[in-house]
């Protein structure tokens, strides 16, 4: 099936189910458009964004969808697919609960909320409400879906507005606004670049000291590589309250240590030459062996980072493969963001020849891990993780899913009109 038919079909099924639901509670959606943004497969460095590193990775076709029409009040009526027990979300633009409230913690609604309060915030007129069904097939934990959500309904939000925001990167910086500040979610960007920047077949690397997006062609051996995700079943609890904020903090804990103590570094990142490196190492590996072990993953990842980009672009897909696995092991020992069921699939997919690297994705604790993998093994990797995972796992016998992926464009407004 050509890379057009597949999407298609995902539309097709998306058109199906918003037309059902805007029915079934009478939401007027009749000449309105679907917007449909991807999910993200990063490839380095993952837990990068918020150390100051460069980024890499590409869009993958499991996807939100929002059906959308403008109305004539300032009323939002909002409906989720995926959310089915919360029933229709409705508020007026201002009247939404307070930021990092009790009230919004576990509701899908504090994304649309939060959407309203940042472009308030901004200062940026909303005249015009809207009514939307969302529906998505991104799996919980790994790809991106709360980003990919957001960026998703701010774009509509701005559309049914009239309100032009010309710089991509407003639009990143908006929506990871919308997560840290309203929902208390302490993301960075990676996942809201690698979404909104996007292309078909195409990596993107993004440069932060230049705030520069870089598009680059896998190269010719890469037709042979698949994208594969393996979803352990299992719910990650939001960035809030994983691992992730701990990280996150142990991270910047050391950056205003060394800034104290007369070290010109903003983020792990700047920790680029080896002398430094070991000369910090020697310093504080005794009085701070936590972050000392962070610092080791990012300068590691970062060293690794160069021969990624050169492989990918030369279709050196062992090499691709090798720097995703020990980026993995980097994640797992130094950086400790995993969990027993990420390692359990990535063990697993390591035992399979054609299988070139596999590790966690995303936040950490819970959710998906990755493999790069030969087209020729993809089966081969899905019959060992039928055997071995259940028998490993056996509450998530039923809940775990294995995902091919393809490398897509972020953002895309279908043609077919609800």
């Amino acid at each position: 099936m050509s890379h057009n038919q597949a999407d298609r079909q995902q539309d097709k099924w998306a058109l199906t189910k918003i037309r059902e639901a805007a029915q079934k509670y009478g939401l007027d959606l009749r000449g309105g458009l679907v917007r449909r943004t991807s999910s993200r497969f990063c490839l380095g460095v993952e837990h990068g964004d918020y150390n100051g590193t460069e980024l890499f990775g590409v869009g993958t076709d499991r996807f939100i969808w929002v059906g959308y029409r403008p109305r004539e009040d300032k009323k939002f009526k909002l409906f989720s697919c995926n959310f089915e027990e919360e029933g229709l979300v409705e508020f007026a633009s201002g009247q939404i609960p307070p930021p990092q409230s009790s009230i919004i913690a576990d509701r899908w609604a504090r994304f649309p909320w939060g959407i309203d309060y940042i472009v308030n915030r901004q200062g940026l007129k909303i005249e015009k409400g809207m009514n939307a069904v969302i529906i998505g097939n991104i799996p919980g934990g790994g790809m991106s879906r709360s980003a990919s959500l957001t960026i998703n309904l701010l774009l509509c939000f701005l559309e049914v507005n009239q309100i032009k925001i010309d710089d991509p990167f407003e639009i990143v910086e908006m929506a990871q606004a919308v997560e840290n500040d309203y929902i208390g979610s302490p993301c960075g960007q990676l996942d809201q670049i690698m979404i909104l920047f996007a292309r078909p077949d195409t990596g993107v690397h993004y440069e932060p000291r230049r705030q520069k997006i870089n598009y680059l062609p896998l190269g010719k051996e890469g037709h042979k590589l698949r994208l594969v995700l393996l979803d352990t079943g299992t719910q990650r609890p939001g960035l809030e309250k994983s691992t992730y904020r701990r990280r996150r903090q142990e991270c910047e804990e050391l950056v205003s240590q060394l800034r104290r103590d007369g070290y010109p570094v903003n983020y792990l990142a700047d920790i680029k030459d080896e002398a430094l490196y070991q000369e910090i190492i020697k310093r504080y590996g005794g009085s701070h062996p936590q972050q000392c072990q962070r610092l080791k993953y990012i300068y590691e990842a970062q060293k690794r980072f160069s021969l990624m980009l050169e492989a990918w672009q030369q279709g050196d897909i062992n090499t691709v493969g090798q720097v995703f696995r020990q980026d993995g092991l980097g994640l797992r020992d130094d950086y400790q963001i995993s969990g027993p069921e990420l390692e359990t699939m990535c063990d697993l997919a390591r035992s399979v020849p054609g299988v070139l690297g596999e590790r966690m994705l995303g936040g950490g604790d819970k959710g998906a891990a990755g493999a790069l993998v030969l087209e020729d093994s993809v089966e081969e990797l899905k019959k060992a993780v039928a055997v071995g995972y259940p028998r490993s796992h056996p509450a998530y016998a039923d809940s775990y899913a294995v995902h091919v992926c393809r490398v897509v464009g972020g953002v895309t407004v279908l043609k077919q009109r609800l």
